[in-house]
């Protein structure tokens, strides 16, 4: 069966969409969503958030969310502001921020690719967010939040992609991020033919981000097989190729030293890190080395011959911070539920962690050095999961600019 296939997208046309486009459902809270959303009646975030147009109480989980999200994608398409394609189509969806660039394909990709492996994941789901993706998906009847998939680069992929987005796009917007997003759509019997047929023997896909909307497609597709429907086998991805994806550091911060003294929590790490005074802000070089923060103070840690493992989850940067200092000197054993560390995504920059120590919101702060996307792989290659919070990828993709129906 194959990985990916063409579909009939429904999105904006190229006056609307900036008027539509909105970041991630996950990236903002419920207030922040609503102050994004004001005076924007045909944002996206009416659909992916729609809690905002409820009394500000209302639970994001609440059956009438889930009505209202019906309600308002629906409007959007009785009103003209989303329509959709008459044929099944590829899109080419290219994000630009500062001096990044990744150029992905929009398709619909296989659920049975996913129960089958062929799509590898690295992380596990918590059953409260697939539900909600489960729900938002029944509610709608269409997948609006687009997996984010990569694969491994290949230079026949890449000159057709670049060949087929050489002209104007139909889409650009330029977000209030700053992040550009183009869209080519790719509707003529040729070009889908030769994209399908180069994906066909691309390898497998790699799950970056989506894991929870992956998982709710599959249960979605599992509960209409039963019922005799077959329309739900599919899910919405964007594929971009593993040379252009951009990981950033995820970085970590800790209520309290654990009942420790400064010196004495010091002293416990340089069992195991080589500790070393900088007059700046660390921003780790290499894998095995981290930035320590206390108030006023930036430390280098790097780990010591003999900690790092072979295993590809106990060699990553954050498996060492867990296993060699969260857990033996914090008493931090479960980074998913304890409540005393946070985690900050890079995006914010190291800045960030110092406000949170500075501020006595935290007691110290770890910057990290970024997962790479071949230690990714490699971990799902091997049927594994990454500790949490190991990944954050750049920039994001946005809902609403193309959305698949079942």
């Amino acid at each position: 069966m194959s990985l990916i296939r063409p579909f009939a997208g429904l999105r904006p046309g190229p006056s609307r969409a900036a008027e539509v486009l909105g970041p991630p459902y996950d990236v903002l809270s419920s207030d922040e969503a609503r102050d994004r959303a004001a005076g924007r009646p045909y944002s996206f975030l009416h659909v992916s958030r729609p809690e905002i147009d409820l009394p500000p109480d209302t639970s994001p989980y609440d059956p009438r969310v889930y009505a209202r999200a019906r309600d308002n994608f629906k409007a959007l398409q009785r009103d003209g502001i989303l329509r959709q394609d008459a044929s099944p189509c590829y899109y080419l969806y290219r994000l630009r921020m500062g001096d990044h660039t990744q150029t992905g394909l929009v398709a619909v990709a296989s659920v049975a690719a996913y129960n089958d492996h062929r799509i590898r994941r690295h992380e596990h789901t918590r059953p409260e967010k697939e539900d909600d993706r489960t729900r938002h998906i029944e509610a709608l009847d269409a997948q609006t939040g687009p997996v984010f998939l990569t694969y491994r680069s290949r230079e026949d992929i890449d000159a057709l992609v670049a060949a087929l987005s050489r002209g104007p796009a139909e889409i650009e917007v330029r977000a209030d991020d700053h992040v550009q997003h183009q869209l080519w759509p790719v509707c003529a019997a040729e070009p889908v033919a030769a994209l399908s047929a180069l994906f066909a023997n691309a390898g497998p896909l790699y799950i970056a981000d989506g894991h929870h909307r992956c998982a709710a497609a599959a249960r979605v597709a599992a509960t209409r097989a039963g019922q005799g429907s077959g329309h739900a086998d599919w899910f919405l991805a964007v594929l971009f190729p593993h040379r252009q994806v951009q990981i950033l550091d995820y970085n970590r911060v800790v209520a309290d030293l654990g009942g420790l003294s400064a010196d004495d929590f010091l002293a416990r790490v340089a069992q195991r890190f080589e500790i070393e005074t900088s007059s700046a802000a660390v921003r780790p070089a290499a894998a095995g080395e981290f930035g320590l923060y206390l108030p006023g103070r930036w430390q280098r840690l790097r780990i010591r011959a003999g900690e790092v493992s072979d295993d590809p989850v106990e060699r990553l940067d954050v498996s060492v911070l867990d296993r060699c200092l969260l857990a033996p000197v914090l008493g931090i054993e479960d980074v998913r539920r304890d409540p005393r560390i946070d985690f900050v995504g890079g995006i914010r920059g190291l800045e960030e962690l110092e406000r949170r120590v500075d501020s006595g919101r935290a007691a110290a702060a770890f910057s990290l050095f970024p997962t790479g996307l071949d230690d990714l792989m490699a971990v799902a290659d091997a049927g594994q999961v990454m500790p949490p919070k190991s990944t954050w990828f750049e920039p994001k993709l946005a809902d609403g600019m193309v959305s698949y129906l079942l």
